[in-house]
């Protein structure tokens, strides 16, 4: 039998919420894919060297391999894929390109630019070693790499590439639909009178890439409580976002759609400005809904409070700690509830950069973080912050 759901009388606190968002989550199974497919997702396995990077010594430079001293007798020209004609005794020389195998007896390479060459004699100044990559210089077979954790980025598929890996075992990235509802809603041009231009929306996709996830095409309905319970059960996805729906009035309709699908309710509320009316409940098959409010500063708050730590939990990723920050001239507080205000953080802190109503985004795009303000009595000197970019690492971590 279906629960009722009614208007949220209790909200968890904002600490309480990210950390049961987090909780509620389960890291996405691991699959081995090609490394072209490994972009963005989290290495489920340490990356271990195969073999010695590079396998034999080579040349790090366009020039010559020698041994002894000069002058040098040239004795021959090695490419990348040739192999040493000879091996060099006092006296020789062998012309190398970058890359190159070396033949056996070189004690340094000689770059083209500090060579002087007369027919077949090469002279110049070198220092014994210089220029050669040396066997397992970057790496040893069987050494550990990269940790388990990792996030793939596109200097770690170069890597693997090195190493001569194909595929990775890694958590993939978390498939999240976002449905954008309200009558009201315009998606081009100036909003006519009784109606507002959707600005969640163009803002979800850009937020979910830089969160990990992969996003779906957004789809926007109508304020009807049957086509968000036919698209809620339709979504193909990890975790499910709707917007304008999650207050309590009569046009707001996740709660009651929730209610029907047998959801368990997991957050009801949350005690902080703005965003109190967001939500989060599991549908019976285990995705995840994350109700975002309706204005749109609100949603974004919501959506970094709920969505971010769900989709960090579904990647196989520990939960951010937040650092702090300095307040100058000190921040007012809420009695009870957290305050997210949008700042600019430099060499002497936090700074508030204003326009933080529930329904602007201007203090949001020029900002790059949240202070969270924590309920109490006295302004606060001191903030955590929240980077609005879900992808960042927090300051001085």
């Amino acid at each position: 039998m279906s629960t009722v759901f009614a208007a949220p009388t209790t909200s968890l606190t904002w600490d309480g919420a990210r950390e049961r968002a987090h909780a509620a989550a389960r890291p996405l199974p691991v699959r081995s894919v090609p490394i072209a497919d490994a972009d963005g997702a989290v290495l489920a396995a340490p990356v271990v060297a195969p073999s010695n990077v590079p396998p034999v010594h080579r040349s790090a430079m366009d020039g010559y391999a020698v041994c002894g001293g000069a002058p040098w007798t040239l004795v021959g020209n090695i490419g990348v894929a040739a192999t040493a004609p000879v091996r060099l005794v006092d006296g020789q020389a062998c012309g190398v390109v970058t890359g190159a195998a070396l033949p056996p007896g070189t004690t340094a390479v000689l770059p083209d630019e500090d060579a002087a060459v007369d027919g077949h004699r090469v002279s110049g100044a070198v220092t014994a070693g210089k220029h050669v990559r040396r066997i397992g210089e970057e790496c040893t077979a069987g050494e550990e790499l990269l940790p388990a954790g990792t996030v793939v980025h596109p200097t770690v598929l170069g890597l693997v590439a090195t190493l001569g890996l194909d595929r990775l075992p890694v958590r993939p990235c978390p498939r999240v639909a976002a449905l954008v509802t309200g009558d009201e809603l315009v998606t081009d041009g100036p909003p006519r009178v009784g109606r507002v231009r959707d600005a969640i929306g163009p803002m979800l996709p850009g937020l979910l890439a830089r969160a990990g996830a992969l996003a779906a095409p957004t789809v926007r309905l109508p304020d009807s409580r049957s086509q968000l319970l036919d698209a809620l059960a339709a979504a193909d996805a990890d975790l499910v976002l709707v917007s304008g729906s999650s207050a309590a009035g009569p046009a707001d309709h996740l709660r009651p759609a929730l209610a029907a699908l047998d959801a368990d309710l997991l957050v009801d509320g949350v005690a902080c400005r703005p965003g109190h009316p967001q939500a989060l409940a599991r549908l019976p098959d285990g995705r995840l809904v994350v109700g975002l409010p309706g204005n749109p500063f609100a949603a974004l708050v919501a959506f970094l409070t709920l969505a971010v730590p769900a989709i960090t939990r579904l990647r196989g990723e520990p939960l951010p700690a937040l650092v702090a920050a300095p307040l100058p001239g000190g921040f007012a507080r809420h009695s009870t509830s957290t305050r997210l205000v949008p700042v600019r953080v430099g060499p002497h802190g936090a700074e508030p950069v204003g326009h933080a109503g529930s329904a602007m985004l201007r203090g949001a795009a020029l900002a790059d973080a949240l202070a969270v303000v924590d309920p109490g009595p006295a302004a606060a000197i001191a903030a955590r912050l929240l980077p609005l970019d879900p992808g960042a690492r927090p300051w001085g971590v």
